[in-house]
């Protein structure tokens, strides 16, 4: 621990972390994200037992505030494997976050199902941030962060390779992965990213006094 110089960083972390934000690129969204979802056999004002991976502590975090300020619940949570059935063997409900959820078709699950980005939106008008690239402060510098969002821009420039080279691998269909990466995930951000930032931790610090 305290090796790394940059990283991506899960927004909840930021804090705890004391790290600068490299502006201009991440992982955001403006709506629905699709890899973000809350998968529940009970409405979501039901939920009492919420099953998560560990591994997504800002999803979790997103989870429990959609749940406390939308269906007014505050479930009890567990930890497992992101494995839905197995999960919701145990809870009332399932986050599942990344390819596990990409590889769902929530139409056709006989569950309810919550695209996190969209019930954030709806919450508070604007976009929600999972991660951002971050430093300690003695190496941020202007040459640094423009190196950053260049390559950010690069990415973005090339997302047909990243499709052709990872759907496949990935267990993704292709056309899911080209909507996703095209028109789902943000990359650069700007100033109602951060905004929504700002509004995403400081409900995760309310909602950790109250908990």
């Amino acid at each position: 621990m305290g090796q790394a110089e940059i990283g991506i960083v899960p927004s909840v972390e930021l804090e705890r972390l004391k790290l600068d934000i490299l502006p201009g690129a991440g992982i955001a969204c403006r709506g629905p994200i699709r890899s973000i979802l809350l998968i529940s056999k009970v409405a979501p004002e039901n939920i009492r037992v919420l099953a998560a991976d560990a591994g997504s502590r800002t999803s979790v975090v997103l989870a429990q505030l959609i749940l406390a300020n939308r269906y007014a619940v505050r479930p009890r949570l567990l930890s497992r494997p992101p494995e839905l059935t197995a999960m919701l063997e145990e809870a009332d409900a399932a986050v599942i976050i990344g390819d596990p959820a990409l590889r769902l078709e929530p139409a056709s699950l006989a569950y309810f199902t919550l695209d996190l980005g969209q019930e954030w939106l709806e919450l508070t008008g604007l976009p929600m941030v999972f991660a951002v690239w971050a430093a300690r402060r003695e190496y941020v510098t202007a040459e640094l962060i423009a190196a950053f969002q260049d390559s950010c821009r690069f990415g973005r420039q090339h997302l047909e390779d990243i499709v052709r080279a990872e759907a496949s691998r990935r267990g993704i269909p292709e056309a899911l992965a080209r909507h996703y990466l095209h028109n789902l995930l943000i990359n650069e951000l700007g100033e109602q990213e951060y905004r929504g930032l700002k509004v995403f931790l400081e409900r995760a610090r309310q909602l950790g006094r109250r908990g």
